[in-house]
């Protein structure tokens, strides 16, 4: 226990705490707003355009987090652009970018003559080796993402719940469809030390349809899934520091299988609260219909009136002008 305590007072694991911290918190800010508009799989695809631009650092000896960062976001755009104009071949089209930029990405790290292990840090994770400049452009990048996440929260929903009724209300669709796009690639870009870029996605996932199985609002499900990457990336890299000596346990797929974890639990505990709510409310209420009541009718019904008689329990109600006149006292009710 004492060696375990040792272990974590140690700066680089302090160092990789804190980034964990904020990747978790970020990454499922993004996924709530891509699982709300049934694109999951987004940030898979700009995991592998990502690893160009680890690649294009690698050969440039610039820092590979920015240019990660730089070919995410170009990369994000045009699959909004492909995804938007909705061509028959459009999913072809993502699925050459993807691949694509995973095979770039390998082929430009051998032209820089680096080794595939130093690829695969970016693959993979590898949140131990983080420097400070690391982490504090973690920090930062994640901060924006948080930020604007929850700043433009109202907007982004309405643009990821309904894109004709927040086209009515005023919002610039592809302005905000552009934007989730981007922090979803900044995201990605983040994760990219933590869980890897192959595994970036399940962060950005599998916290939210956890959230999903135990909240009923949208405001919910985006605060615990924020908990839940918290408690997903810390613990993980907690429990695989925790590993025994001689054995190596890797942070980013414990991190992923942690996040898995919370979910097979939540799902029973899921199914439990909505028959629960079921039972509380077995049928739809459904109000009394309202009726007018007008003191001066302008005519007398008949058997001769001209106006559809309709029984009605003890009386007679005429249909008139589209509506039912029933005799109540010295005036009618107009249903």
């Amino acid at each position: 226990m004492s060696d375990y305590l040792h272990l974590l007072s140690l700066p680089f694991m302090q160092r990789a705490i804190i980034a964990a911290l904020f990747t978790g918190l970020a990454a499922p800010v993004v996924g709530t707003y891509l699982v709300q508009r049934r694109l999951a799989l987004m940030g898979d695809g700009i995991g592998h355009v990502a690893v160009t631009g680890v690649a294009l650092g690698l050969l440039t000896g610039v820092s590979p987090v920015w240019t990660a960062v730089l070919v995410s976001v170009l990369g994000a755009i045009l699959i909004e652009v492909i995804r938007e104009r909705g061509h028959a071949n459009g999913d072809v089209a993502l699925a050459l970018l993807f691949y694509g930029g995973l095979a770039g990405g390998v082929l430009i790290t051998g032209l820089a003559g680096q080794s595939g292990a130093r690829l695969q840090t970016y693959l993979f994770g590898s949140i131990t080796t983080m420097s400070v400049g690391d982490v504090l452009v973690t920090m930062g990048l994640a901060g924006a993402v948080v930020l604007l996440g929850i700043g433009l929260a109202p907007q982004l929903f309405a643009v990821a719940q309904d894109q004709e009724f927040a086209q009515v209300a005023g919002l610039n669709i592809r302005v905000y469809n552009v934007l989730v796009a981007v922090l979803a690639a900044v995201s990605v870009s983040v994760a990219m030390r933590t869980v890897g870029l192959l595994l970036v996605s399940a962060l950005m996932v599998v916290p939210v349809a956890t959230a999903q199985q135990l909240t009923r609002s949208f405001r919910g499900t985006l605060l615990a899934a924020m908990a839940l990457g918290m408690l997903a990336a810390v613990g993980g890299l907690l429990i695989s520091a925790a590993a025994p000596d001689g054995t190596t346990v890797q942070p980013g797929p414990t991190i992923v299988l942690l996040a898995l974890a919370c979910f097979t639990v939540s799902w029973p505990v899921g199914v439990w609260l909505r028959s629960r709510q079921r039972m509380r409310r077995p049928f739809p209420v459904v109000a009394a219909a309202a009726h007018q009541t007008i003191d001066e009718h302008p005519h007398d019904h008949g058997d001769d009136c001209g106006h559809v008689a309709v029984p009605h329990g003890d009386h007679v109600d005429y249909v008139h002008d589209g509506h039912r006149h029933a005799p109540h006292g010295r005036h009618y009710d107009e249903h």
